[in-house]
């Protein structure tokens, strides 16, 4: 069985999506580039320490590390990729944002942040290093690290097809160009320089798409014209989140309610959420416990409605370009935001519009090479290679590996060019690397005799059997599986058993870690600084995590009734 032909388009996007730009929306895009510089060298001066350059010195108030924690992930690629799968499976991009990131969002601010940040670890691998070994540790590190290269070189690949199309630039233009900006303000002030600027990003992303939503909907009549004419011609289920989902029915996106619930809705979510450093650091970088908790349930509000504002354009593209994405058609899935974008945004709005997408891939390409700075010198280079230098050797050496793992994305660019729908491709990438992390690290939180080696093991069982099913078993037409979302949520579910049975095995017949030395690390367990008084105006109910926290699952369960069936 050959693989869904949705695999076989290449990602450039289609040529007549050319914008009619002119001076006005070129000032725009210039101002916002002197802004991002001007964030960099005023964040230069803070940095005095290795803490200030990888972690901001944990001194952000919350609002600002809420805000960058969810603009780190509203990345170009989630921007193009979710209109894509909108496009392509309609309304059950819900299932992304409702199921898929709220629950874990909110389980990593209650639960998680205590032990990130009352162990004081500078990065998640490192949390693996004091709760099972070294060999742990430093494969985590290197999967780690790779992923941040190939998820960063995807912002970048996308940028670059997405600008030649829209702006005429030449690739290898709009690679060197976002390249330099990006490198600019990170190695000028660390991660205090990306996380304002993402402060910032997420502002002009949000202008960006609410012009694009709102004028796509006028275009096709509303949301009932809308609805009207995909059920016409898509089927019932298009416009639904849960209906056709029983196990054994057809429905446009290939999987039903179970891979949805356990693939999607907890191991893929858990295990990108909970493990991806990308995400944590920014909560790392908040002033106190408090703040770090409700870093990821501030981000969680906005992540509830921003489904419209990426969903909508895709629906609106699958009336305009009913054949979108198919043989019949010269526009692909991850065209339907530029296809708007020049179909119905003026100069200057245009601009902003511009402007926001290169903001978008910035912020993913940011997060990501921020965080691989941050591992391979504190985890690798600082504890496996030049041990025990002073603290300004390794700022040194964290700006000349950003400058390295820059150049490494342009690299690994070019390897989702196989991908018509790029978030296909980092749904797999997320399922071989981020799932085997979680479940290692749920593992070893919850239950104390997880012995030291079972870690290690764990890693690689997770990974490899997650890399199984997608390669063989569905590649080579094993077992039939209708979709590539559906096989990446097959592959995290078995990289999660696959895990979890090793780890439990290996932890049978090994010696578990000293008591005393699991304190602060395994659930039920203690140590000094975890548990802090309030900051004084931490009392008010707004500063309270369990309060936020369920009142962001609440809201994300209302959001799901009118789409339900």
């Amino acid at each position: 069985m050959h693989p869904p032909t949705d695999m076989h388009p290449p990602t450039n996007l289609a040529a007549e999506l050319r914008l009619p730009t002119n001076w006005l929306d070129y000032t725009i895009l210039g101002i916002y580039f002197v802004v991002v510089l001007g964030i960099g060298f005023a964040a230069r001066r803070s940095v005095k320490t290795s803490l200030d350059f990888f972690l901001s010195g944990r001194s952000l108030p919350a609002w600002v590390t809420g805000l960058a924690f969810i603009a780190a992930n509203l990345g170009a690629t989630e921007i193009l990729g979710m209109a894509a799968n909108s496009a392509q499976y309609g309304v059950y991009t819900t299932h992304w944002y409702w199921i898929g990131a709220i629950p874990a969002m909110v389980f990593l601010g209650l639960v998680m942040m205590p032990f990130y940040y009352g162990s004081k670890v500078r990065s998640v691998p490192e949390f693996l290093l004091l709760r099972f070994d070294k060999a742990a540790h430093l494969l985590s590190s290197g999967l780690f690290a790779c992923a941040a290269i190939l998820i960063a070189g995807v912002n970048l690949y996308a940028l670059a097809i997405v600008v030649e199309a829209l702006l005429g630039w030449p690739q290898w233009v709009a690679i060197v160009v976002a390249g330099f900006f990006v490198l600019a303000y990170i190695t000028l002030g660390g991660l205090s320089s990306a996380i304002y600027n993402e402060v910032l990003q997420f502002f002009v992303i949000l202008a960006a798409l609410i012009p694009i939503s709102v004028l796509g909907l006028k275009k096709v009549g509303g949301w009932d014209g809308l609805s009207d004419s995909l059920t016409q011609s898509r089927g019932a289920d298009f416009m639904t989140s849960w209906g056709g989902t029983g196990i054994g029915n057809d429905n446009p996106l290939g999987a039903n309610w179970l891979t949805i619930v356990l693939g999607l809705g907890f191991v893929l979510s858990f295990g990108y959420w909970t493990t991806n450093f990308a995400e944590v650091q920014r909560a790392l970088s908040a002033k106190n416990l408090s703040a770090a908790q409700r870093t990821p349930l501030i981000a969680a509000f906005p992540k509830i409605f921003i489904v419209f504002l990426v969903m909508i354009p895709g629906l609106v593209a699958a009336v305009l370009v009913p054949k979108i994405g198919t043989a019949g058609s010269d526009l692909q899935y991850n065209d339907a935001i530029p296809y708007l974008m020049e179909q119905l945004l003026p100069n200057g709005v245009l601009g902003i519009a511009v402007t926001g997408l290169l903001a978008a891939f910035m912020a993913g390409m940011a997060a990501n090479v921020s965080s691989f700075n941050t591992v391979f010198t504190t985890d690798i280079w600082a504890k496996y290679v030049v041990k025990g230098r002073e603290d300004e050797y390794y700022v040194r050496f964290g700006r000349l590996i950003t400058a390295i793992g820059v150049l490494a994305s342009i690299g690994t660019a070019f390897l989702a060019s196989s991908f018509s729908n790029i978030m296909s491709y980092l749904q797999t990438l997320f399922s071989f690397f981020n799932v085997p992390m979680f479940v290692v690290f749920i593992i070893g939180m919850f239950w104390k005799r997880a012995s030291m080696k079972s870690g290690f093991w764990g890693l690689i069982a997770g990974t490899t059997a997650a890399m199984v099913n997608y390669f063989w078993i569905y590649k080579q037409g094993i077992i039939g599986i209708p979709s590539d979302q559906g096989a990446n949520f097959v592959s995290a579910i078995a990289g999660f058993v696959a895990g979890a049975v090793v780890m439990v095995a290996v932890s049978l017949f090994t010696a578990p870690k000293p008591a005393d030395e699991l304190r602060g690390l395994v659930y039920g367990t203690t140590s000094p600084g975890v548990a802090e008084p309030p900051a004084p105006g931490d009392e008010a109910w707004y500063r309270k995590p369990a309060l936020l926290g369920w009142g962001a699952v609440i809201l994300a369960a209302a959001c799901y009734i009118p789409f339900s069936f």
